[in-house]
């Protein structure tokens, strides 16, 4: 059986319901060749404050659920990812310009977040207090009630479900908004996964549509809590927004990582790291190692090494070649890249690798007589493009990796001992010793600090538990307690 065919959601949104919606239908397209995919509907802003309403609605019996009926639809919900992997990552591979092992660990990782929030359901939830009364006192977890979600394109399924499985399984209505060019992959593809596992209607709606849908979503009165994954810039708007309205916010935002070489690294490992690191999804991640520090004693053979790679990394259409790397999502996000990589030529920075488009493909660069001035150095690229700077002591490694304004990921590469040291004097919410920056499971804690987000709000039990549950104190006496009026 087909879980994505069409023919369930042509024209439509997910909203206690498949149904039509008021904001019109927008195509899916491929980036790699503008092929039209199939059609989706469009929320308006009065789409979600109904979706709102009835996700409100339905939560209150949602919650009530005992905790293995909920735990039952998200190990459902598991299984159906592994049963349809191959069908969800076909449309991955064409509908994010993704080559097929990143469509693997996208349908991978949403089984196992599945799998993952099936235990939250029966985890303690709550401590009893000492009390200076005669009375039982408790601090017992509540659901919010209802989650907002708001995802990007780069990873769409892993960014929409790392939220998603466990706001539902903790006992929460969700409306997702999925960046609308992966509505499909971020957004319908888990509304299929949901509906088949046997969620009650009404819990999820999908969403998919412009800012004017973001800020909706944010003002609904019902819900009370943002998860929010995209640019820094966006991200700061939402936050201002849920300020205003006295609204919890989970802002995981940009990155411009740090790979740090040391002396004493082995240097074949490390150039395959960093090009792993700088190139996996033509560098549209978060994680992406987006300045290479390297250690005097390498830097040549680095940047040799690194180059040669760059030269020899197929680029492609992943849907019909066997490729490393695929299109860049979209026309605006391939200028971009073009502007900051001349712009820092301009100032001074050596092209040693790459620096050319096709079409929708940037080919994957090297760039070299970088300083840290040079927007290829300052900027989040989201491009494949992998500026490499010298440094001559640990001392001036920490300080460049550190001097940033985001602090999302670092990777050191190493002798142990010394990368321990420099990961204690890091200011990241993620730091790797020998592995790059591109890191996820869902198990851990996931969240960068700085420009980059508010800390780790998402993944693992206690971080997902504090994210999508309130604290409420509850106290119990045998009898009415006697009091003075």
């Amino acid at each position: 059986m087909s879980l994505l065919d069409t023919h369930t959601w042509h024209g439509k949104i997910l909203r206690s319901g498949w149904r039509e919606s008021a904001g019109g239908t927008a195509d899916a397209v491929a980036p790699a060749t503008g092929e039209v995919l199939g059609s989706y509907g469009v929320a308006s802003p009065d789409d979600v404050a109904e979706a709102a309403r009835d996700a409100a609605a339905a939560q209150v019996e949602w919650a009530a659920r005992r905790p293995e009926e909920r735990a039952a639809v998200l190990r459902t919900a598991a299984r159906l990812w592994e049963e349809h992997a191959a069908e969800v990552e076909g449309w991955i591979v064409k509908e994010t310009g993704a080559i097929p092992p990143k469509a693997a660990l996208e349908t991978h990782i949403a089984a196992e977040e599945c799998h993952e929030a099936a235990a939250l359901p029966s985890y303690p939830a709550g401590d009893v207090l000492a009390t200076n009364d005669d009375r039982w006192s408790f601090a017992r977890r509540r659901p919010v009630g209802v989650v907002g979600v708001i995802a990007p394109f780069n990873f769409p399924l892993i960014l929409s479900i790392r939220a998603v499985a466990p706001a539902l399984a903790l006992g929460n209505a969700v409306l997702l908004k999925p960046d609308p060019r992966t509505a499909v992959s971020g957004g319908i593809a888990l509304a299929r996964v949901f509906e088949e596992a046997g969620l009650p209607e009404g819990l999820l709606a999908v969403l998919p549509g412009d800012a004017a849908v973001g800020s909706a979503l944010v003002e609904a009165p019902e819900v009370q809590v943002i998860a929010f994954t995209g640019s820094t810039a966006a991200g700061r708007a939402v936050g201002e927004a849920c300020a205003r309205h006295l609204k919890r916010a989970h802002l995981e935002l940009g990155g411009n990582n740090a790979l740090i070489v040391l002396e004493g690294a082995d240097l074949d490992l490390a150039a395959s790291a960093g090009a792993f690191g700088s190139f996996l999804h033509q560098g549209q991640i978060c994680m992406t190692a987006g300045r290479h520090i390297v250690h005097e004693s390498l830097y040549d053979a680095y940047v040799e090494a690194l180059s040669g790679k760059a030269r020899n990394l197929p680029v492609g259409d992943p849907a019909t070649e066997q490729v490393a790397l695929g299109p860049i999502i979209d026309a605006t996000q391939l200028a971009r890249i073009e502007k900051i990589v001349a712009a820092s030529v301009e100032a001074g920075a050596t092209v040693a690798a790459g620096g050319t488009t096709d079409g929708p493909f940037y080919s994957p660069t090297v760039l070299t007589d970088v300083t840290p001035e040079q927007p290829a150095w300052t900027d989040e690229i989201f491009g494949p493009v992998a500026p490499v700077l010298r440094f001559s002591t640990v001392d001036e490694a920490v300080a460049l990796a550190n001097d940033c304004q985001y602090g999302l990921s670092v990777g050191v590469l190493g002798p142990v001992g010394e990368a321990m040291g420099v990961a204690d004097r890091l200011h990241s919410g993620k730091v790797h010793i020998n592995e790059q920056t591109v890191m996820d499971e869902a198990n851990a804690p996931f969240g960068g600090v700085k420009d980059s987000g508010n800390g780790s709000r998402i993944g693992g039990a206690q971080a997902n538990i504090e994210s999508f549950t309130e604290t409420q104190w509850l106290t119990m006496r045998p009898t009415i307690a006697p009091y003075p009026f």
